[in-house]
Order: structure tokens, then sequence, then C-alpha cells
């Protein structure tokens, strides 16, 4: 008996172990140097330094409702003007957005750019993909609205993560924003782990999913189920402009098809880029660009200026 209850120990101390490694794997996933995103999109001619410097901006203080600092900048060209938040994917920081902003910046609107928590300048222990960044994102709407009033009219732009959290944001916090674009999310964080298990690790990923659950539970609170935006697509009301590349074996152009389908009312769908993952803007910016005017003309009346 003494041997059998030994053994059992054993493979539940193995199981616990394993569970701590994966998703230590994921909740601290490696990040890009802040300095080297930086120059990175300055050699790839995407940050301009010198017209950068010269926009109206404040750096920005928000506090976290779970406790820590987000770190965001508002870029005011336009006084009470429409403005556009853009929320960057995992490992990178608010410098992947410039890019972007870039592109509403001379559609007329101004912008925020931040941190996700436990990225650039912000705090957050963990990345969660999307379950605390989710309510983040509503920190920064607050405090937007705060600054501008009620009647700010304005849009939320994501990739990758950031695309996650928007839609996890609209569909189970608050479809406040007036239109988003959704650029290569994920439909569901733990068919996403599963594939990538798969695909990198071996891993019997079906056999250690129930383990990760019991784990992030443990650890954080929230389980996989918890990071699924397919399961809340379909109650956001405003539009949405779903994108991906075609290309892309990271996250699989499938997901964001789902996506798509499940929605309901205005939205707009473009997979036509090509590219790895997150690089339709980067390697297609004149047809990104088109896409956009169509989406903004289509659903808000605006477009290129």
């Amino acid at each position: 008996m003494k041997k059998k209850l030994a053994v059992l120990g054993g493979a539940v101390s193995t199981l616990g172990l394993l569970g701590l490694y994966i998703t230590n794997r994921f909740m601290y996933l490696p990040k890009k140097g802040e300095k080297d995103i930086y120059e990175r999109e300055i050699q790839a001619n995407r940050l301009i330094e010198r017209e950068y410097n010269t926009l109206p901006k404040e750096e920005v203080t928000i506090t976290s409702p779970f406790g820590y600092s987000i770190n965001a900048v508002f870029i005011t060209p336009y006084p009470e003007g429409k403005f556009m938040i853009f929320c960057h994917g995992v490992t990178e920081n608010r410098w992947n957005s410039v890019k972007y902003m870039n592109l509403f910046l001379k559609r007329g609107f101004n912008a925020v750019i931040y941190d996700h928590r436990r990225h650039g300048k912000s705090g957050g222990k963990s990345t969660s993909y999307g379950y605390y960044e989710k309510q983040d994102l509503k920190a920064v709407v607050d405090e937007l609205i705060r600054r501008e009033g009620e009647d700010i009219q304005f849009g939320i732009h994501g990739e990758s993560m950031g695309a996650a959290t928007l839609l996890l944001y609209a569909g189970s916090v608050e479809d406040r924003a007036d239109f988003y674009i959704a650029d290569c999310p994920y439909s569901d964080f733990g068919q996403q782990l599963t594939y990538r298990m798969s695909a990198e690790a071996k891993l019997p990923s079906k056999a250690v999913l129930p383990l990760i659950n019991g784990m992030l539970k443990l650890r954080e609170g929230y389980t996989l189920k918890d990071i699924a935006p397919l399961a809340v697509v379909d109650r956001i009301k405003k539009p949405i402009l779903f994108i991906h590349s075609a290309d892309d074996d990271f996250i699989l152009p499938r997901m964001t098809e789902e996506l798509f389908q499940k929605k309901k009312g205005p939205k707009q769908l473009y997979m036509d880029f090509k590219g790895a993952h997150a690089q339709s803007y980067n390697d297609n910016p004149e047809k990104y660009e088109e896409v956009i005017d169509e989406f903004l003309q289509r659903f808000t009346g605006g477009g290129a200026s």
C-alpha cells in the first residue's frame, strides 16, 4: 500500500511540475527588448524619429484595476478629434503600434499607444492573453473618456494578442468603441495552445489541457475558457474588421474565419495578404491601407483624408 501511495504521489508531483512548466512557458514568454523594437521600427522606416518627436503628445500613467501602472502615450495633433487606441501583441510593446498609429494619423485620428501588462514600461507580473489585459484596456478607455468626454468617437485596433484582447473587452466588458479592427487574433487560446504544443513540443496536448486549466486556476484565477474570444464575439454589436494573412502558420487563418462567421451584425473580412504572423501591414502596406479605408468608408463614413 505504501508503495502504491508513493507511486501515486510521484505521479501527482510530476504532473504538477509539468503543469507549472507549461504555464510558466506562456505566462512568462520572453519579451523583445524595448530598445530592440524601437530600433527595428526605425530601421524598417516604420517609425520616423523626427516626425514622432514633433508630434504633440503626453506620456500618461494609468492605474490598472489590478494595482499596477499602465504606461500610455496620448498623441493629439487634432484638437478635439476622434481617437484610435492600439493594442500590441505578446513580446512587443507600444513602439510596435507606431506604424498603425501613423496610418490613422493620416486619416484624421488622434492616437493612444500603450504597453500591455508585463510589457514595456507597464507593470503586472504575468501575461494572461487577454484575461487581465481586457480590463486594462477598459482602464485606458476610461482615461480617454475622462479626458475627452463621453461623446468622444474612437476605434480600437489590435494585433495578435492585442486583437484577442479587444474582442474579449468588447464582448465581455463593454462594447464602448465605435468600431474595432482585429488583426490575426486567436479565436480560442486553449486551441491555440494545443496547436502550438503539438507543432513545437509534440506534447499530448489534449491530455495536458485539464492539467493546465487546473494550474492556471490555482495560480492566476482563470482558465483557458476565459480567454476564448469566440465565446463572446457574437455579443459585439459594433462593426469589426477582421484581418489575417493567408500565409500565417503561427495563428491559423481559420481562427479569424471562425470569429467572422460567429460575429453578428456589421463586419468585414480580408485575408488576402501575404506574409508571416502579424506581418500583413509590414508586407502589404498599400493594400492594408486600402482595406482600412474601405472599412472606414463603409461603416463610419470616413477614410483617407
